[in-house]
């Protein structure tokens, strides 16, 4: 009787293995990655070394970036020049807002990396406006041109863009893409003549 039970025992095992290796050789064999077809875009995971190159050089330059997307707030100002600056007619460009005052040393201490950065990207689809919050307007013109800053200056005397913007030091700068929406903040002033700057500049605008 224990021999009996002992076969069949065996004649179970070997019968299960059996089903096993049936049911493993049905299963059908695992689709490979489609290819993408010749003249069409690269999934988004393809993209991601030129994107992850742009967040690096946020981070190099310890910009701020918005926990979401978020299109800038379009404004209005008299522009130092006797003319206007409007930011929506900048569409299609990359522009660095800046705000500061003829009063604060640190923003005279970005200020010639700036204009160096903005003589270098002007022609390339760049713009970089400083906005003024001084309340005496007067005191621009004259600061602007001993410094001999060229790059386009708006005027924001009742600070009116400013706190739109939530700006509560000084400088503070915001950079804008193409599309319109808000890519970074930085707080304090910056090296924007650095290589990290320029890469900044030339991978945005292409």
């Amino acid at each position: 009787m224990p021999r009996k039970v002992a076969l069949v025992a065996i004649v179970l095992l070997v019968v299960a293995a059996v089903g096993a290796g049936l049911l493993a050789s049905a299963k059908p064999p695992a689709p490979e990655p489609a290819a993408v077809p010749a003249g069409r875009a690269a999934p988004a995971a393809e993209l991601a070394p030129s994107t992850a190159a742009l967040h690096a050089v946020f981070r190099e330059l310890d910009l701020v970036t918005p926990s979401r997307v978020k299109a800038a707030d379009d404004f209005t100002l008299p522009a130092l020049d006797g003319g206007t600056f409007r930011l929506a007619d900048q569409r299609g460009k990359v522009v660095l807002v800046n705000f500061w005052a003829t009063w604060c040393p640190p923003c005279l201490e970005e200020m010639p990396a700036m204009e160096r950065l903005w003589r270098r990207h002007k022609d390339a689809g760049f713009v970089l406006v400083a906005v003024s919050v001084d309340t005496d307007p007067g005191k621009v013109a004259p600061f602007v041109a001993e410094h001999r800053l060229t790059f386009p200056v708006a005027l924001d005397s009742t600070m009116s863009v400013a706190n739109t913007y939530g700006v509560r030091a000084l400088p503070s700068s915001f950079i804008v893409g193409k599309d319109g929406g808000l890519a970074g903040l930085a707080l304090g002033p910056r090296a924007w003549d650095s290589d990290a700057s320029h890469r900044l500049v030339r991978t945005m605008v292409r």
